[in-house]
């Protein structure tokens, strides 16, 4: 027996932040992914780098899809590759230079990719494919129900609210299920017969398995030290296992694929093995009885980068706030979150939302993608390289993004708003996951239907600047950026300046009046009365509510209180209300 044995297994963030939550291109099935393979090795600039311009002609020209389309997979695809905070800092400094489509397109034809990691990232992408022969409730065969004319439509929506890219179960069965089309990909065409079929004496290069380093990763038994499968295969022990030839350098393609199939095996740092393993996270606030049901855990003490995981189930009616290294560069899921408030503050990896309702989450800045699915009046405000919606309905959305926020079928009245408040890190955090201020494309979503067609452009709304209002963090931090970082766009500053000055008028007014004391404390009490009527009616008190420092019962650097914060707390978090409610910004009578 060998004295190594390896166990290896599916990458977590190729599925969770690289496959798109929704039904492919059919054109990216194997069929013409196998054409695609041979071509770029023919072609020059195509191999083994595939420039933006080539792949726009092979999207365009040969797989017929829309060069929107074709650039939200090759950004996507780079979005997912390693890059320093400063390389992606420079990028997004170029193309907010770019204030042409000519000088876009000119910026964009510097960026390359690794062509076969991109082909395996196409075809990654089928983990989210539906069988025509499956209906909506799961029925062998279609249902009348599916036969109609938005049958495309609905299976696109099941797709978003199902997707498979937190299930690391799905993963290791669909590299298990596609292994051999995935190596295929990978095979010289000299080596393919004829009729395109794979020879049974293949061979692999060192190359090709090195680009399976997307998607595989593993450890030798007794050793926990995670490597990429190129380097794990650095031992010669394995090496032999996995058929590798010391005098042509190549593997063979038969027994390099025997070889992952008895070594494949579930991740040890995904959802369904931290969950029982993992720890529970300290949050500063938590109301005794309310969090029975809520399961807060992480791997992030264990688990490789990468491999960072953050899963909060069931937090309902309750305000939790974190700012720590727990958190950094950590892949948070938020599932069925119910009357929430969560802030985030902490730079991150990705986010995604699943099913959350009547929620407000503010997040740190997320180097890759937020995705918000199945949601309902969720409010969430971010900073992130990407950004996507599918399935939500009446959600509200501010964000600060340098991609076009990517809309996918069945949404309904979606707000998008620009990014609206800040805390004292802010800017510290954005340029340590490489992020900007520009450029913003908040206002420019992409709609994306079946076989990437428009979905229903009237799934959405940009806010009007009437209804804009920033939002203030309710807690007190350490650092020095106390204000935007950046302005705000121009109609939305005047709509801000134009309640503070009607808040100005109204101080103004009140002192003007010349009350004395006993007025001004029959003043007084009728503003808070009317304050008080307002919480009430708006669901606010219960915000307040879980403010308050008698629910505090762990220590986190978000906890720095003053003393007098039950009250100051509502102020601030009251400052996100339509002008008509500023009396109950300030209920001190001047």
């Amino acid at each position: 027996m060998d004295k190594y044995t390896a166990c290896v297994w599916p990458r977590l963030e190729p599925f969770m932040i690289g496959v798109l939550p929704a039904t492919p291109p059919s054109k990216f099935s194997m069929h013409y992914l196998r054409k695609m393979a041979s071509y770029v090795r023919t072609r020059d600039g195509c191999f083994p780098r595939l420039g933006w311009h080539m792949w726009r002609h092979i999207a365009c020209g040969k797989l017929q899809l829309a060069e929107e389309l074709a650039w939200l997979y090759f950004e996507t695809f780079d979005l997912l590759m390693p890059c320093s905070a400063e390389q992606r800092l420079e990028w997004a400094e170029a193309l907010s230079q770019s204030h042409s489509p000519k000088e876009l397109d000119r910026q964009r034809c510097k960026l390359s990719v690794n062509t076969l990691q991109f082909l395996l990232f196409l075809y990654l992408q089928q983990l989210n494919r539906i069988s025509l022969r499956t209906s909506l409730i799961g029925e062998e065969w279609p249902s009348p129900r599916s036969r109609s004319p938005s049958s495309s439509s609905e299976r696109e929506t099941k797709i978003s609210s199902q997707n498979k890219n937190w299930d690391d179960q799905a993963h290791l069965t669909f590299i298990q299920t596609h292994l051999a089309e995935l190596l295929e990909l990978l095979v010289e065409p000299g080596q393919l017969s004829s009729s395109g079929q794979v020879l049974r004496d293949s061979q692999l290069t060192s190359e090709a398995i090195e680009s399976l380093s997307l998607l595989l990763e593993g450890s030798v038994t007794h050793i926990h030290t995670v490597h990429p499968i190129h380097k794990l295969l650095s031992r010669s022990a394995l090496q032999t296992q996995a058929g590798f030839s010391k005098l042509s350098r190549t593997y063979s393609l038969q027994q390099f694929q025997g070889f992952l199939h008895q070594a494949l095996c579930l991740n040890p740092f995904g959802v369904s093995t931290f969950s029982q393993s993992g720890k529970k996270l300290a949050w500063s606030m938590q109301v005794e009885g309310t969090l029975k049901k809520a399961k807060i855990f992480r791997n992030t003490h264990m688990a490789p980068p990468g491999s960072r995981l953050v899963l909060m189930s069931h937090v309902c009616k309750q305000t939790l706030a974190k700012d720590s290294e727990k958190l950094n560069d950590a892949n948070i899921k938020l599932h069925r979150c119910s009357e929430a408030f969560i802030y985030l503050l902490s730079p991150l990896r990705s986010v995604t939302l699943d099913k959350c309702r009547n929620s407000t989450v503010v997040l740190g800045p997320v180097g890759t993608s937020v995705h918000i699915q199945s949601c309902e009046n969720v409010r969430v405000v971010c900073v992130a390289g990407h950004l996507t919606i599918g399935g939500s309905f009446h959600c509200t959305i501010h964000a600060l993004t340098p991609t076009r926020p990517l809309l996918l079928p069945g949404n309904v009245s979606l707000t998008l708003g620009p990014f609206h408040t800040h805390y004292p890190t802010l800017e510290d955090h954005m340029a340590s996951v490489g992020l900007a201020v520009v450029p913003n494309l908040w206002d420019q979503p992409l709609l994306f239907g079946a076989e990437g067609s428009t979905s229903v452009a009237g799934c959405y709304h940009i806010q009007p600047p009437s209804e804009f209002y920033p939002l203030v963090i309710p807690f007190q931090m350490e650092g020095d950026n106390c204000e935007f970082p950046w302005d705000l766009p121009a109609d939305y500053q005047k709509a801000v300046e134009g309640r503070e000055k009607a808040i100005e008028d109204w101080q103004k007014t009140v002192k003007e009046a010349h009350l004395n004391k006993v007025q001004r404390r029959q003043f007084q009490v009728l503003v808070e009365q009317k304050f008080h009527e307002w919480l009430l009616e708006t669901g606010q008190r219960q915000e307040l509510d879980s403010l308050l420092p008698s629910a505090l019962t762990s220590s986190t650097s978000l906890d720095h209180w003053p003393s007098s914060h039950a009250s100051n707390s509502g102020l601030n978090v009251l400052k996100d209300q339509p002008p008509e409610q500023a009396m109950g910004q300030a209920p001190t009578v001047y």
